[in-house]
């Protein structure tokens, strides 16, 4: 179905909500000479919605950007090393989950692969992120969540973001690893949307058991070995397969853990996973880990056992473009 199809009124954004900041002198030395893209956290000058579109735009199928003027695009990130100095807390963004993700990277995800007004499903929705997100940037917004209360209050939370652009983003309650839970996705596309495919697919699954979010033996997060979570992640992968649109984008965001002094390179296990479920990898990039809530003021703790157990310490995770075949 067309994206026109969907009602929309003529609103202009506000600019409460920007949150991004030119770079340090500092940062910008540290940029030359590592040749890395410095991810400031707080307001930027210009955004890529302040933009203005050239007389003629070159944009391609999967996004806004206009190619004749991509120079002002500066708080859009093309390398695969992002330096974040600290997560965004405005708005309705909220650190109070532990392992939530932070809002950068669906804000990242959204500019490069989507269009204003189309479709983006959150699989592991948790705190409601993605949707805050898509709610700042004009696009809808699904996501999926497994935990009652988490439904309630990411919903509430989403509900009292600023709806510039009036779409429309909800959470349903499901397990994104049952074919009941997807068709359920269908039926809210056809009733509330009007459309039956999404544009984007974002996934920030638990890591495994490195946190525990809840009871619930359905929650990947308390499979009892890597195979299941593995075979259980796939399933999620391959039931969500129908309802991307065709040659658009999947967002996988995850990290490794340690197990009886082994590493165990869970993200890319799940690479795997998604390249067998009939996708192709287009880049892999590598977030800096600032701030880690399990690490934080035991920074010498942490070195002094890596010193002695011979291993280095979590400092990063990764994020993984995906095209559907």
């Amino acid at each position: 179905m067309s994206p026109k199809q969907i009602p929309k009124k003529k609103v202009s954004p506000k600019k409460d909500n920007l949150i991004y900041s030119p770079v340090s002198s500092t940062e910008r030395m540290v940029k030359e000479q590592l040749g890395i893209y410095i991810y400031p956290d707080k307001e930027k000058e210009v955004s890529a919605l302040e933009v203005k579109k050239s007389e003629n735009p070159k944009v391609s199928k999967f996004n806004d950007i206009d190619l004749n003027k991509w120079k002002e695009y500066e708080d859009i990130i093309t390398d695969s090393l992002w330096l974040i100095g600290g997560r965004d807390r405005s708005g309705m963004h909220t650190a109070t989950l532990h392992g939530n993700f932070i809002p950068q990277i669906p804000h990242q995800a959204i500019l490069r692969y989507t269009k204003k007004e189309e479709i983006v499903l959150d699989l592991f929705s948790g705190s409601g992120t993605t949707l805050i997100e898509c709610r700042r940037l004009g696009r809808h917004g699904v996501g999926i969540e497994l935990i009652p209360n988490l439904v309630k209050k990411s919903q509430e939370l989403i509900d009292k973001e600023a709806n510039p652009y009036d779409i429309i983003t909800k959470v349903i309650k499901g397990n994104s690893c049952l074919p009941e839970t997807i068709q359920n996705v269908r039926s809210l596309l056809q009733e509330k949307y009007n459309r039956d495919k999404v544009q984007l697919i974002i996934m920030h699954p638990p890591y495994h058991d490195i946190i525990k979010f809840s009871d619930y033996p359905e929650d990947l997060c308390n499979t009892p070995t890597t195979e299941e979570f593995l075979e259980k992640f796939s399933m999620v992968v391959h039931n969500s397969f129908e309802l991307l649109e065709k040659n658009r984008f999947l967002v996988l965001v995850i990290g490794d853990k340690y197990s009886k002094g082994e590493w165990i390179p869970l993200s890319f296990y799940t690479m795997q996973k998604v390249l067998e479920n009939g996708y192709k990898l287009k880049s892999i990039v590598i977030k800096n880990i600032s701030g880690n809530r399990a690490k934080r003021n035991v920074e010498h703790f942490w070195r002094r056992r890596a010193l002695g157990g011979g291993f280095y310490i979590f400092k990063h995770e990764y994020i993984m473009f995906f095209q559907k075949k």
